[in-house]
Order: C-alpha cells, then structure tokens, then sequence
C-alpha cells in the first residue's frame, strides 16, 4: 500500500495486555520481548512482534517505554457544542488497525448524537460500521470508540452500535483518505 510505515524497535519493559490484529484475540506480551512500533496513532499503538502485529492500548505506553496520552480538557463552561468537537476530535483518533486512517476519514462513522441527560451530564450515540463485516477486530474498535468518548469530560455514557446497512465501500472515504489509500 503507499503509505508510510514506522518500524520503531521497542523492548516491552513489563508485562502486557495486547490485542492480536485482525484476530481480536487478546494476549500478554512478556516483558523483555522485542519487537517495531507500526503504527503510533490516536494514542494507542501497533506493535510488530514475531511475525503478528498487536494492538496496545495508549494507557500502556509505558510498557513501551513511551507518555501516555495526555488527559482530555474542556474549556470553563463548555456547551453542547464545544463537547459535540472533542467528540468529533476523539472518533478522529479511533483507527482501524490495519489502515492507518481514522474511521471518520474511512467513512465509518454513520451517526453520531451528543445527548444532554438531566444532570447536566452527556450520552453520546453512535452509528458506526466496519470495512468488513467480518472483521475480528470489530469489537475492539469498538470499544475504542466508546473508551476514548468516555475519557471527554462530562460524557458518562457512550452507546456505540455496528450497523451494517448501507455496507461500507470505498466511496465513503473522504478524498484524503482515498489518496492516502492510493484508491483514488
């Protein structure tokens, strides 16, 4: 494919939880273990150990011997809208695994409604699909999806639902996605 891959070498330095690409399968990568970033996008990382890549969650970073994401801030007395763009900012950190592009780009996010709740708290409602139906990693991207939503400040609940109607086709990648991809 025409885009650009990091092949970072990393020593894990402590035990940890990953989740084997596009099997959804999770696992412990022992500390001491070699291996090359891929992939370092949207605070979580793609690592390439043993001829398997695996997803590691930004809260890890140590194990990689890298900062964690920094935490998520609103501005004093932010409204509906400002919390609507770090939504928008968040899903555009969201990736599938195996295309390092952000499933806005992708055009997989089908729906997505910021709900004031009567304590003055959020839900966010999302619409969202795969490349492929039958993708492993689907539950993992979703709980990606709701885990980064629920990191935005004022945002108790997000409810993400895998839709499959329309199917996703590469027409629903933005122009930018679709050079990125060499699919255009």
């Amino acid at each position: 494919m025409g885009y650009s891959q990091t092949s970072e070498p990393i020593r894990f330095e402590r035990d940890c939880a990953a989740v084997m690409v596009p099997q959804g399968e999770t696992v412990t990568l022992p500390a001491g273990q070699v291996g090359y970033v891929t992939q370092a996008l949207g605070g979580s990382f793609t690592v390439y150990v043993d001829g398997n890549l695996f997803r590691i969650r930004g809260a890890d970073a140590d194990a990689l011997g890298k900062e964690p994401p920094p935490a998520l801030e609103l501005p004093e007395g932010a409204g509906d809208e400002d919390v609507e763009k770090l939504v928008w900012q968040q899903l555009r950190t969201c990736f599938d695994p195996e295309i390092p592009i952000n499933i806005v780009e992708l055009g997989l996010v089908y729906s997505c409604v910021v709900e004031r709740l009567d304590d003055g708290m959020r839900k966010v409602n999302v619409e969202m699909t795969l490349t492929a139906p039958g993708c492993g990693m689907g539950d993992i991207l979703v709980d990606d999806v709701s885990t980064k939503l629920e990191m935005i400040p004022t945002v108790v609940e997000a409810d993400v639902d895998l839709v499959f109607d329309p199917p996703w086709n590469q027409a629903m990648m933005s122009d930018a996605a679709r050079l990125e991809t060499g699919m255009f």
